[in-house]
């Protein structure tokens, strides 16, 4: 094959994304630079590429970031500005931009960028004169020609000052509603998470980002992923609105058998909220990126699960088959709930999974990590199969995700607003056992349309103890309270499940509260 050919080929694409490239110092170019050679390419041909590439070894990094670049702290990173001059598709009247993401910092990988137009992807050239580094502490001379990029962000025609979607770090990306505010992280795919060996990060080694047409206000960005156990071909369709939709297809190829496959991972943060108020010497009363996982299961039921910031490890599993949707949620959006005039909690975006197509037997899985540190997330939510994946095998996923304030497809039934809990027992009256209460208002559905005295019954199940006091009241309108206390029947600390709904002659009248409670250790469980 001529190298003409070779460079027209889906094979150059491949060979192109794949390489493990020293660093080059940076030099003067001693005559205009030729554009690069452009390629066929379309779907079809990443997801062949991604195909080949699964049955070849993995081409693990050895090249390390050049000590000025590695040495950056955030400061220091963040104060390297693109410049908007240099964006693909500046000036041409299009809704959207792109701007580059420098190596750096957290970001030590680099991605190979891609332009594509007509059928045909060209290769976008590091360039530090893409760069502004006045303020960075570093010279553009110390920067190597040929660095790579450590990711993108979009912007778009509504406000060029603020981006709308960030794609940077391993295969990591995030977007915004509305409200401009950033929060939690999707990933592209989670390998053996939640298992007691080191989970795997795949990472986004190439993106494709086509032209879009003049006057739309969708974005189409392809994704090559890779890691030691899987690669994929990821595609998203980027509809920016007051709720961002993104339209995602996976074609997913394992290198070798995979333990525990995560598909559409969400990745947010909570340190303490209503129902886990442990960081009682910070002077916010709650700081979570999201406060609950939702879920609607195969056969409609809807689910609240309360996050908390567990004292070990915790990873539960949600059976499903065919689940209609599931995602980190962000219910509490007042200000006074927080009181956090820096981080703006109320504004982070909630971001729902909604399948395109049946996803058969599986599981919901959440793992929630200990934290004391707002900055590093210690929440996931992935659905993951029953049948675990095979080397020389093809797995399609598609999905959407809605990065919103509210679940667009959310159910007609009340919902779980708020969760307290708080020691037990009767007021004025001597306690001789302990016991833990649990107390949740629900709101909205067609609880505002109930009359003078319905009888509203709780109905609670817990996987052990004893449900003593239990009762369910209107709070206002449309807001009913339900109040329980466990009992405990033993000394475990082996976790509680707990599962309650409001109920009005046998018809539900809420989703699904479920919980999971830690009891202390009989030393600690003080009258």
């Amino acid at each position: 094959m001529s190298r003409r050919r070779f460079l027209r080929s889906s094979t150059a694409l491949l060979t192109v994304a794949c390489a493990d490239w020293p660093w080059a110092p940076a030099q003067a170019p001693a005559r205009t630079p030729q554009p690069p050679p452009s390629t066929p390419f379309d779907y079809a041909r990443l997801k062949g590429m991604a195909r080949t590439r699964a049955t070849q070894p993995y081409p693990a990094a050895t090249a390390r970031l050049p000590a000025p670049i590695a040495a950056l702290d955030w400061d220091h990173w963040q104060a390297i500005r693109f410049r908007d001059d240099r964006s693909p598709w500046a000036g041409e009247g299009l809704r959207f931009q792109v701007r580059f993401a420098h190596l750096g910092y957290r970001l030590e990988k680099p991605v190979r960028m891609y332009l594509v137009a007509d059928g045909a992807a060209r290769e976008i050239t590091f360039d530090a004169g893409m760069f502004d580094y006045a303020r960075a502490g570093i010279r553009p001379a110390d920067v190597p020609a040929n660095l790579g990029f450590g990711g993108f962000r979009i912007y778009h025609h509504t406000d060029w000052t603020r981006d709308r979607a960030s794609f940077q770090g391993a295969c990591y990306f995030r977007a915004v509603d509305g409200d401009l505010q950033y929060g939690m992280s999707q990933r592209g795919l989670a390998v053996n998470c939640g298992l007691p060996a080191p989970e795997e990060f795949p990472d986004f080694v190439a993106y494709y980002l086509e032209r879009p047409a003049k006057e739309s206000s969708r974005l189409t960005v392809y994704g090559l992923l890779d890691s030691p156990s899987i690669t994929g071909a990821y595609r998203f369709i980027i509809d920016v609105d007051d709720t961002l939709v993104m339209d995602v297809d996976a074609a997913l190829y394992p290198r070798r058998p995979i333990e525990r496959l995560g598909i559409a991972p969400g990745t947010s943060m909570f340190v303490c909220g209503k129902n886990d108020p442990r960081i009682a010497e910070d002077w916010r009363p709650e700081i979570h990126d999201s406060d609950g996982l939702q879920i609607c299961t195969g056969v409609g039921e809807w689910i609240w699960r309360p996050l908390v910031n567990a004292r070990t490890v915790r990873v539960n599993s949600y059976m499903d088959d065919a689940p209609r949707g599931f995602g980190l949620m962000q219910r509490e959006r007042q200000f006074a709930q927080y009181q956090d005039d820096w981080a703006f909690y109320e504004k982070r975006p909630d971001v729902w999974v909604e399948p395109k197509s049946g996803w058969h037997k599986g599981a919901v899985m959440l793992v929630e990590i200990p934290t004391g540190d707002e900055t590093q997330d210690n929440i996931v939510a992935f659905w993951t199969p029953a049948e675990k994946p095979q080397p020389g095998r093809e797995y399609l996923y598609g999905y959407r995700l809605y990065w919103c304030r509210d679940n667009p497809q959310g159910p007609k039934l009340a919902v779980a607003r708020a969760t307290r809990t708080g020691v037990g027992g009767v007021i004025g009256q001597k306690r001789n056992h302990f016991a833990w209460r649990f107390v949740i208002d629900f709101g909205g559905g067609e609880l505002a349309a109930l009359g003078e005295h319905p009888r509203v019954l709780p109905v609670i199940n817990a996987s052990r103890g004893r449900i003593e006091v239990p009762s369910a009241r209107r709070l206002a309108s449309d807001e009913w309270r339900a109040i329980f206390d466990l009992a405990l029947s033993d000394d475990s600390t082996e976790p509680v499940n707990l599962r309650l709904f409001l109920s009005l002659d046998g018809q539900a009248l809420t989703e699904t509260w479920l919980y999971q409670y830690s009891p202390p250790p009989p030393a600690q469980r003080k009258l």
